[in-house]
């Protein structure tokens, strides 16, 4: 007796979003984009009233942050979204030189064909992000072209490393990216990624990357000395 063939079943691309997860992107979102301010409160029946979801989502999504380092829990005041100091972002970005540079140089010397295309177009999609006032757009776009060179070079490790500390390093790019004093505007350095990879020039990659992150180091430096002054 034959089998019938197994029916032929299309490919999840993008699981269902959740109210939860749609609750914890929003308040991330308003985190990165400052709308709630270094320390602020928290508070719960204002944000359930604002979302309209009930306590006990937001407690779970005010844990979720937590975890991130985006919120932090003080004694006797409850959550505050967490403050971000410079010795903080310096080890951030310490951590973001090593591996994404390592993860850029591996690329440029393992990357296929069919890669090519898909860092171009990562890298498309970031540029028409750039001039929006959606930063949620742009940090997406960000975010996915570093995955790709990430999985590409089969860094896959270090990627779960980096996106642990996601949430952080997408306020340090949210402090970059507005800030108007660059000496090389941001994406230069990620078309300098970009091209380094594709030319297999591992030593290029690694500098444009390393060249990219100082420059960005140093003017969260600059902004978060300044805040910690006023």
């Amino acid at each position: 007796m034959t089998l019938p063939a197994p029916p032929v079943l299309d490919k999840i691309n993008h699981a269902p979003q959740t109210l939860r997860d749609v609750v914890q992107i929003r308040m991330r979102e308003a985190i990165i984009g400052g709308h709630f301010e270094p320390g602020q409160r928290l508070v719960e029946r204002p944000l359930c009233d604002q979302l309209g979801v009930s306590r006990t989502v937001i407690r779970e999504t005010i844990r979720y942050l937590e975890a991130e380092g985006l919120v932090e829990i003080v004694p006797n005041r409850g959550p505050i979204v967490a403050r971000l100091s410079w010795d903080q972002a310096k080890q951030i970005y310490d951590v973001r030189r090593q591996l994404e540079s390592a993860a850029a140089g591996k690329c440029a010397l393992v990357h296929g064909a069919a890669f090519r295309p898909l860092l171009t177009e990562a890298l498309e999609a970031v540029a028409a992000t750039m001039q929006d006032d959606i930063w949620a757009d742009l940090m997406q776009a960000t975010t996915a072209f570093y995955e790709l060179i990430f999985q590409e070079a089969g860094h896959t490790i270090a990627w779960e490393i980096v996106q642990r500390l996601n949430g952080r390093i997408s306020r340090l790019r949210a402090l970059t990216i507005a800030a108007r004093d660059h000496d090389k505007p941001g994406m230069d350095h990620m078309n300098a990624i970009h091209d380094a990879i594709l030319a297999r020039d591992e030593p290029a990659a690694r500098t444009a990357v390393e060249t990219h992150i100082a420059e960005a180091s140093a003017t969260a430096r600059a902004f978060l000395k300044d805040e910690a002054d006023a």
